[in-house]
């Protein structure tokens, strides 16, 4: 989630920033995990999804596994956030190469034969040098796994909410620009690109003319052949 460091007033009339290095309080954030944690644990107990074995067999009593968990209760809850490394830049670009592509590239897969799918994958845990690994899954697997990369039937990729929406973007960010008196930057210049002029004829040095471009997964096809008045081929 990116989140903008300010926004404007109820009455849109002046641009409201937030503190230096704030993103959120993390003290409110630890509370709030904290109880959604132990609800979380405490339907889990309800449900007869928790067991409890050996030494900590006594807390399948629910009054016995409530007093357990008072103390915990009261205790402060520590949520780490930290800002990133390289500044909010890097976040942006992290965020656009995943939001903007599929699981998997062609360029990494290597095989597919009668032992599944072969492909190229980085693993991080390893140095630099030997991080580029080859891993053959079986076809069902390799599937599963892709799959978990598909949206469920309505869901979208990327939400815009606020300053971004899609209803009023435009007049927000206008009146954005008007109250921090930032000049818009043009739009690049879209120029037709120079005509490509095809290499001569290698045999008689003439000008080649270009028929048709073929795509990379396109192959070529021959010409039609010619059949005389007796249906004979030439």
């Amino acid at each position: 989630m990116i989140v903008p460091g300010g926004g404007l007033s109820p009455d849109a009339q002046r641009w409201i920033s937030s503190r230096p290095a704030f993103l959120l309080p993390v003290r409110v954030l630890g509370k709030l995990f904290r109880r959604l944690f132990l609800t979380r644990l405490l339907a889990f107990f309800d449900a007869d999804r928790l067991a409890f074995r050996g030494q900590l067999a006594f807390l399948a009593d629910r009054r016995a596994f409530l007093r357990y968990l008072a103390p915990v209760r009261s205790r402060r809850w520590v949520v780490y956030a930290k800002p990133p490394f390289a500044g909010p830049k890097a976040v942006l670009a992290y965020l656009s190469r995943y939001t903007h592509r599929v699981a998997i590239s062609n360029r990494r897969l290597l095989a597919f034969n009668e032992k599944g799918v072969t492909f190229r994958y980085k693993d991080y845990r390893r140095d630099t040098a030997h991080q580029q690994q080859v891993m053959t899954l079986a076809t069902d697997e390799f599937i599963r796994r892709f799959m978990l990369h598909v949206l469920p039937r309505g869901f979208h990729r990327i939400r815009h909410y606020g300053l971004l929406a899609s209803s009023n973007r435009k007049a927000s960010l206008a009146r954005l620009r008007d109250l921090l008196k930032v000049i818009p930057m043009p739009a690049p210049e879209v120029t037709e690109p120079e005509p490509v002029m095809p290499p001569p004829c290698p045999c008689c040095g003439g000008p080649m003319v270009v028929i048709q471009i073929l795509p990379r997964w396109c192959q070529p096809r021959g010409p039609p052949r010619t059949t005389d008045l007796a249906g004979r081929s030439a």
